[in-house]
């Protein structure tokens, strides 16, 4: 199945300018940002993304936090997760993934990149199987 529909959350706004900018220019998808997690919430059940692209620290709610409050919504509760996070310890990174995300995205990130490293780790996903 071929990406297209993320959703992605970050309280930075030049950060969310960067990623739609890389990911619907450079990689072709279909972005729907959001500034926090109550605001995702809200959203995300009627917009259905293949994937969710979440910052990890967010004042108010964590991406962690958010991942599990949108994977208790009957329709997303498979629906992958990558996280992008500043805190970039390897160990913090580990648990993420043993949790269930697909990876951990480090920032600075390259914004032209982006989209090519997004797909594969969505490529490899599907094929994990």
């Amino acid at each position: 199945m071929e990406l297209k529909r993320i959703l992605h959350v970050d309280d930075d706004e030049d950060i969310r300018t960067i990623v739609q900018m890389a990911l619907e220019v450079v990689g072709n998808f279909e972005i729907t940002q959001s500034a926090s997690g109550s605001e995702a919430l809200e959203v995300a059940i009627g917009l259905n993304p293949q994937l969710l692209l979440l910052d990890v620290m967010m004042p108010g709610m964590s991406g962690p936090e958010l991942w599990a409050q949108l994977t208790d919504q009957a329709n997303m509760a498979e629906t992958p997760v990558i996280f992008m996070t500043a805190k970039v310890e390897d160990e913090f990174s580990q648990q993420l993934v043993r949790e269930g995300a697909l990876a951990v995205i480090s920032k600075p990130f390259d914004p032209m990149t982006l989209a090519d490293q997004i797909a594969e780790i969505w490529k490899q996903w599907q094929t994990k199987d």
